[in-house]
């Protein structure tokens, strides 16, 4: 049987199959289709001739959830919520990140004023009922909302997370009134099943923002599932998750934002893979994409999830809250097709704002006129015209010199200058990436193995290396543009339940904790019964989110799955204060310490593609392409050219070299010695 692996990014999407009979991986890339996403996936498809009767498994990692939430074009949504916050999405926080920025922009709502509507009911934060749900408050809401046309519904009333017996009542009158009343195209969501979580914005918002993006979210999902069966495909339709794992259409299609990054996730997935062939344990994974350039960090193999996920973040604008759980990852507006201008400063800019597929950089002939990252490198000769995609892609370099000849002029210098300035600050950019999830956070990058992947991946890595002394760089044997959707192959069927109780860590409550990490599991396994599990297949994790007490943030602390006993308290307090001294850089032995959110983590292992040694023999001349003339550092080089598939194993390069794959272009820096490995990955050394 064949599995599949389908990755949406910015220009291109990318399909990778494996044969499990024949142990043969097939890859394709095609056109991103913004204004209708599915039918790149299904463009992939038919570009790979595979016959879907034969496929057992197609998994798909989409943009869809997070493009509609920041271009805004969900559907129009309403909100019901407890009497006396009503403003919930208004007021926000009041602590503000940095209180002395002047340039802080308030986010505006998902739901604006007049789509909130109150009733009357109330739990108290123990979870005792203070005010019964009043019905005819709620029918009231209701039909106000629908009188003003809205598509979608979310249910979030206060302290619900811990005792949701008036949001199940509620979902229930609400189901049926849509019912009776032939409003079937109206849809609900409902805050604790999507989050058990405290923090009554932090959830409210997480459950208006699924609302929002689950009716485009249901249609796309019907869409592509139907074309899959009409093909003869027979087999599981998996989603990629935010936090590393798999899920079932059937069980995700009502919880979209579940899936709200899951594209990139499937990348550190993939570099995780890469590290345990090579043998390494702390590795940053390096994704260089169209639009966007992303990094996370993994430290003993282990990727950090959070469920503390902003969309849209940046310096002045605190972004929309997301509670639920994410492999930690840091993302910035800088890609190939990031676009290139001048600021009113009349300082040079590269990004956030991209060309995208449509029309792409000037070079691709489509009508772009903006330059971008991908024409600087056109420009410099670093991507050969002739070479991208294998050939497929024609490029035009002629256009790409006419784009970036206004900011040669503009600075008075020539157009390869101008070129190499738009790369370096692309790769400024990127590095910066690099130190938000590293340095920013305690992490000494030099400690670290970089794998880069995408298409400007393995261009930005080198210069990243030398910028913050990095020491190694792996380019995956899998091309690298298609890296993403190979890490869907290696995804484990994952599903997490976070359940906030607040508890202190003490001999007196091993009987409650051990209960709570209890009833987690008990919701993670109902998940996987849905989706057909069995329950002797799945394997549990627990973690703790804790704090001193008193304390308003919280550390992540792995828990050992085991019922607790008396001896096992000072071990967890212990390793609380360790994780703690390394976020904080202090520890308060003497301070009482609470869980917070009990979070139980399910994992059903799926067969891994097996990654064989490939030793490719002969000489390094048999691999050199040709000589080609680059624009590098300010001067002109001859440098040779390689095929990637032709390097002998083992065998050093020294740079500056240009290493090529269909999907990618790999530079060697002077200064750098590069070398295939017996897997086929490209490794580069600095000296």
């Amino acid at each position: 049987m064949i599995r599949i692996g389908i990755d949406i990014g910015g220009a291109f999407t990318d399909l990778v199959a494996y044969d499990e009979e024949t142990g043969e991986i097939i890859w394709v890339k095609v056109e991103t289709t913004p204004k209708d996403l599915s039918e790149g996936v299904i463009n992939s498809i038919i570009k790979s001739k595979i016959d879907l009767s034969k496929v057992s498994s197609i998994v798909h990692g989409q943009t869809l959830v997070i493009n509609t939430i920041v271009t805004r074009e969900g559907a129009k949504t309403g909100l019901i919520t407890t009497k006396g916050h009503r403003d919930i999405l208004i007021l926000q926080r009041a602590n503000r990140r940095d209180i002395y920025n002047f340039r802080y922009d308030k986010p505006e709502p998902f739901v604006p004023r007049y789509l909130t509507q109150e009733v009357r009911e109330r739990i108290w934060g123990d979870g005792t009922v203070l005010q019964p749900l009043v019905e005819e408050d709620l029918l009231t809401a209701l039909e106000k909302l629908l009188k003003e046309d809205v598509k979608s519904i979310c249910i979030s009333f206060i302290n619900s997370y811990v005792n949701p017996v008036h949001e199940l009542k509620a979902k229930e009158i609400v189901s049926s009134y849509l019912k009776e009343k032939r409003f079937e195209e109206v849809l609900l969501s409902v805050s604790h099943e999507i989050t058990r979580e405290w923090g009554e914005y932090e959830r409210t918002n997480t459950c208006v923002l699924n609302a929002y993006v689950l009716p485009k979210w249901i249609k796309y999902i019907a869409k592509l599932d139907d074309v899959f069966r009409s093909k003869g495909f027979k087999g599981n339709f998996y989603i990629m998750l935010s936090n590393g794992g798999l899920s079932l259409t059937r069980y995700v299609v009502n919880y979209p934002i579940l899936t709200v990054e899951s594209g990139p996730i499937a990348g550190v997935i993939g570099g995780i893979a890469i590290a345990e062939i090579i043998g390494e344990r702390n590795i940053i994974v390096l994704d260089g994409g169209s639009t966007t350039t992303k990094a996370s960090l993994i430290e003993n193999l282990l990727p950090r999830v959070t469920s503390e996920y902003y969309v849209g973040r940046d310096r002045y604008n605190p972004g929309y809250p997301i509670k639920v759980p994410v492999i930690e990852i840091a993302e910035i507006g800088n890609g190939g097709t990031s676009i290139a201008w001048i600021d009113e400063l009349g300082r040079l800019r590269v990004g956030p704002k991209a060309a995208g597929a449509e029309p792409g950089p000037a070079c691709y002939g489509k009508g772009g006129d903006k330059p971008t990252v991908t024409d600087a490198y056109v420009v410099n000769r670093l991507i050969n015209p002739e070479y991208l995609l294998g050939g497929e892609l024609k490029i035009y370099r002629d256009l790409a010199i006419k784009v970036i000849k206004p900011i040669a002029d503009h600075f008075n210098v020539s157009v390869e200058e101008a070129a190499e300035g738009i790369i370096k600050i692309a790769n400024d950019n990127a590095a910066n990436v690099i130190r938000i999830i590293s340095v920013q956070k305690g992490f000494d990058p030099r400690d670290f193995t970089l794998i880069a992947h995408g298409g400007s991946g393995p261009m930005f890595a080198p210069f990243i290396a030398e910028d913050l002394e990095i020491r190694k760089i792996v380019v995956p044997f899998v091309p690298p543009g298609v890296f993403s959707a190979w890490g869907m192959l290696l995804t484990d069927v994952r599903h997490d339940y976070i359940l906030t109780r607040i508890v202190e860590v003490n001999n007196n409550n091993i009987e409650l904790i051990n209960k709570s990490f209890e009833e987690a599991d008990k919701k993670i396994l109902e998940m996987f019964e849905i989706e057909g599990f069995k329950i002797s297949d799945i394997y549990l994790l627990h973690y703790a989110d804790m704090r001193y007490k008193g304390q308003e943030h919280t550390v992540k602390v792995p828990i050992e799955v085991k019922e607790l006993k008396d001896k096992d308290i000072n071990k967890i307090i212990e390793r609380f204060h360790e994780y703690h001294e390394r976020h904080y850089a202090f520890r308060l032995p003497s301070s009482p310490v609470q869980i917070v959110n009990f979070h139980s983590v399910g994992v059903a292992k799926v067969k891994r593609p097996p990654v064989k040694e490939t030793i490719v023999k002969g000489g390094l001349d048999e691999a050199v392409k040709e000589s080609r003339k680059i624009f590098i550092n300010g001067d002109y080089l001859d440098v040779f050219v390689y095929d990637k598939i032709k390097i002998p194993t083992e065998v050093t390069i020294e740079g500056p070299a240009v290493i090529e794959d269909p999907t990618s272009t790999i530079l060697v820096l002077k200064g750098q010695k590069a070398f295939k490995d017996k897997y086929g990955n490209i490794i580069i050394i600095r000296r």
